[in-house]
């Protein structure tokens, strides 16, 4: 009961006029950067650093907290209408999202969206409030075998279900790892991939990675048959979820929290790794598995929900460790040390009040959003009849501006279009774009993992799966990889067709 008293005592803080009015500013704010193509959380709050110099700590943190939420739920916006994500954890939300929208749901897609950050993100702040203290425990002793296993895991489970074969599915995710590959090596600082060029020698940023291959390869690809296809606008269907969406969303909207959450909490990949097992999740539990692919709402309603449950799961490491696991909470981190504050063990003794203010804000942050974008899913959706030269030409200009905003070099750009052409073949050759995003995000983790390991092990092979819960996972991977031999094998053949013109004569 202690902890809901402190949460009480932060709700009295939280709820205070101008504490609330920086709540509202924060999600308004991040909703609105995180629908812009490659201009994230993390560039948000890392932009609002220097402006917060002069704020109370406990109003600029409750910005921060809604910034986060936010742009989560404004980059599945892009995903849904537009097939490109704003944010790397709505990747997934594109692979369904985008094709209910063109099917004239739109707007269901983006209702699912919101009531799913909603419950999910309620699910995961109350497992914050429960189970921080355990949650810490585990994370502290997850060694690197395990975190090689899960990203292994990751990488597997994207390839097997996306895609028209497993063997493109396997060529997109090495395009992705070799890109990931560029840059000089962090334990020899031998340069890789750079081609001699200074300008890659610190690889390629991941915000221009997703961008080039979402953004300007749809872009590309939707120019090149525009006179192909007919100029009528999508129609966007109507505003509410039917009882037949809710009767399919509300499973996944539960059962996304309970992936999200632990794994936004170990330093594994933030909300990328999760969403991409609550779509895996969701399509082996379906019942209608032809509708994937093709606009099921259930790829939906899981993935955002895991996604919002991952964004508490990742303050949870970082408020009781000090361990930031995305992008976001390492800015987040450097919020609390430019305030003189160091996030860890002590930090729920030293700045209670702050803490408890900051939890209390979340569960605030998520009924704006929810008051905020389920009444606007319409409007949202009427982005679909803007006429798409215009659309994809203000696509184009955007991405551009968030790939510059990176780091101000040129060369960015140039890379941008570079990447972007790749995707655009890609797209043409059938590979899908998902697995190589993935390689690019988690190859360079994954790499420093393995080596972790194996030096651990002095070079030994079996210092991967000498853990408990590395051995589970390679369990699973096995049959993942198996499983669909074994079906072939075991299915039986049809039976031959009996020709009726012998039987009649």
């Amino acid at each position: 009961m202690g902890s809901f008293a402190s949460l009480m005592d932060g709700f009295g803080t939280a709820l205070t006029p101008v504490n609330l009015m920086y709540a509202v500013i924060g999600v308004l704010l991040g909703t609105t950067i995180g629908v812009l193509p490659g201009i994230g959380a993390a560039m948000a709050v890392a932009l609002l650093l220097p402006i917060t110099y002069g704020l109370d700590p406990t109003g600029a943190f409750i910005m921060f907290a809604g910034i986060y939420y936010g742009s989560m739920f404004g980059g599945s916006t892009t995903s849904i209408l537009l097939n490109t994500p704003g944010e790397t954890a709505s990747v997934v939300t594109a692979i369904e999202g985008n094709p209910m929208a063109k099917r004239g749901r739109g707007s269901q897609a983006l209702a699912a969206a919101a009531i799913g950050h909603f419950v999910g993100g309620l699910i995961g702040t109350l497992l914050l409030v429960l189970l921080a203290p355990a949650v810490a425990k585990l994370a502290v002793g997850i060694g690197a075998p395990d975190f090689f296993a899960i990203m292994l895991l990751a990488f597997i489970s994207v390839t097997s279900v996306l895609g028209k074969s497993r063997i493109r599915g396997f060529a997109s995710l090495l395009i992705g790892l070799a890109i990931g590959l560029i840059g000089l090596d962090e334990m020899t600082g031998q340069q890789r991939l750079t081609f001699g060029s200074l300008h890659l020698s610190d690889g390629i940023d991941v915000v221009v990675v997703a961008v080039a291959l979402f953004a300007v390869g749809e872009s590309l690809w939707v120019a090149a048959h525009l006179r192909r296809i007919q100029a009528e606008p999508i129609p966007v269907g109507r505003p509410w979820l039917g009882r037949d969406d809710v009767r399919r969303s509300w499973k996944p909207w539960v059962r996304g929290p309970f992936i999200g959450f632990p794994f936004g909490a170990i330093p594994a990949g933030g909300a990328e790794i999760p969403t991409f097992l609550s779509y895996v999740t969701e399509r082996r539990l379906s019942k209608r598995k032809d509708e994937f692919g093709k606009g099921a709402i259930e790829g939906v309603a899981g993935p955002e929900a895991t996604a919002s449950a991952s964004a508490s799961g990742t303050l949870t490491s970082m408020l009781t460790l000090g361990l930031p696991t995305t992008a976001t909470a390492a800015v987040m981190l450097a919020a609390f040390q430019q305030y003189g504050i160091q996030p860890g063990p002590l930090l729920f003794e030293h700045e209670s009040s702050l803490v408890w203010a900051l939890i209390a804000s979340l569960f605030i942050a998520l009924v704006l959003l929810l008051v905020l974008n389920l009444p606007l899913a319409p409007v949202w959706a009427k982005l679909l009849r803007i006429p798409r030269p215009y659309l994809y030409a203000g696509i184009l200009f955007f991405a551009s501006v968030g790939a510059y905003a990176v780091s101000g070099d040129v060369v960015d750009l140039i890379v941008l279009f570079i990447i972007g052409l790749l995707g655009l073949a890609m797209r043409r050759y059938g590979l899908p774009v998902l697995p190589a995003v993935i390689g690019v995000i988690l190859g360079p983790a994954a790499e420093q993992q393995l080596r972790r390991a194996l030096q651990i092990s002095d070079g030994s092979i079996s210092g991967l799966v000498n853990t408990p819960m590395s051995v589970i996972i390679y369990v699973l991977i096995v049959a993942i990889l198996v499983w669909p031999v074994i079906r072939r094998l075991t299915r039986r053949p049809a039976a031959p067709s009996v020709d009726r013109e012998k039987i009649d004569a």
